[in-house]
């Protein structure tokens, strides 16, 4: 039998060797007095640890997807999603043989049901947030993301619930936490979906703070690309879409309403990820901008925010082939197509 002390090294070096970049462990201790969403047991009845891992995405398709000149980054971020979730069903398997008890949780789109609307509130059974700033993955940065020393906040997260016991990890010095508050991840969120209300939370005995986010539909509408036309009409996200985005939450509801039927009836060419929340399923990553424009060098950080503001907007043929172009050639492309394909975009 291995000792716990054996055990933790072993599945650290076993998430590092078959693609992350960087592991922690979190237990019961370690988590004690955490929010809801860091109850081990809510994911497996007798659990007594989790390991909690970080899988980069690529960093070299940042940019380019950024000045939308290419949109590959988008099937980056499914793949390394899938990836990051395979990872975590190998080492579930590996102590299913070794006679422990462990569950995989998916890096995303696993949300608990017991709330008043379901899926549609969006609570995580485990957050991997909090499991990975208690066992030092990352630390948290303004936008409410887990930042990493090498690559920033463009990272999936993924993890495991077991019964096997282990050895906690420490969370990340605050003298290491890079993020300066430069707010640049605010900046390039078209939805205004960061807000400056800051939540506080205490994890076993380590407190931590990030900024608290508004309505989930924000980010929804926009990073899956129902609409994403900034309200300056002189950028946008890799989205055709031109909704007006409201400025209150409470108004996000009927936004909804008008923006996904027509986001369905548009022709998704590119590679698609399946979400439980929406009709039809089918989306893509499409802004993901809070998460990209953020890196440990400040003058990249700089020169993402201005690649992305420069530019300019997304347009959209029959075909699904998306094309940037100029505001105003956005603007007489749109008032050109015919009214029926018109409604798929504006309101």
């Amino acid at each position: 039998m291995y000792t716990k002390e054996k055990l933790s090294e072993t599945l650290k070096n076993m998430a590092l060797e078959l693609g992350a970049s960087k592991v922690g462990i979190a237990t019961n201790d370690s988590l004690k007095g955490g929010p809801e969403s860091t109850r081990l047991k809510d994911a497996l009845k007798g659990a007594k640890s989790a390991i909690i891992f970080a899988v980069p995405l690529n960093q070299d398709l940042i940019n380019p997807y950024l000045s939308k000149e290419d949109f590959s980054l988008n099937e980056d971020k499914i793949r390394k999603t899938t990836f990051a979730g395979g990872i975590s069903l190998e080492i579930a398997g590996f102590l299913d043989q070794m006679d422990y008890e462990a569950i995989p949780i998916a890096p995303n789109f696993v949300y608990r049901k017991d709330t008043p609307n379901g899926i549609r509130d969006r609570k995580p059974i485990i957050s991997h947030k909090y499991l990975a700033a208690r066992a030092g993955v990352g630390f948290f940065g303004h936008s409410g993301h887990i930042l990493t020393k090498d690559n920033g906040s463009a990272i999936v997260l993924s993890s495991v619930v077991t019964n096997a016991e282990l050895i906690a990890t420490d969370p990340i010095k605050k003298s290491d936490n890079y993020c300066d508050g430069c707010k640049l991840c605010k900046a390039v969120c078209i939805p205004d979906y960061i807000s400056d209300e800051k939540t506080k939370v205490n994890i076993g005995g380590f407190d931590f703070e990030y900024q608290n986010p508004k309505s989930h539909w924000r980010c929804i509408l926009v990073c899956g690309g129902a609409t994403g036309l900034h309200p300056s009409k002189k950028y946008s996200t890799w989205s055709p879409g031109r909704f007006k985005i409201p400025k209150k939450d409470k108004d996000f509801e009927k936004l909804r309403e008008k923006a996904m039927p027509s986001y369905v009836k548009r022709t998704l060419k590119d590679p698609s990820f399946y979400h439980p929340g929406v009709p039809n399923h089918k989306m893509q990553y499409t802004c993901s901008n809070c998460q990209l424009v953020c890196n440990p060098d400040k003058k990249l950080r700089k020169e993402r925010y201005l690649l992305f503001k420069n530019s300019g907007v997304i347009i959209e043929d029959e075909m699904g082939n998306r094309k940037k172009v100029s505001p105003n050639y956005a603007n007489s492309f749109i008032e050109n197509i015919e009214n029926d394909r018109k409604k798929l975009y504006i309101d």
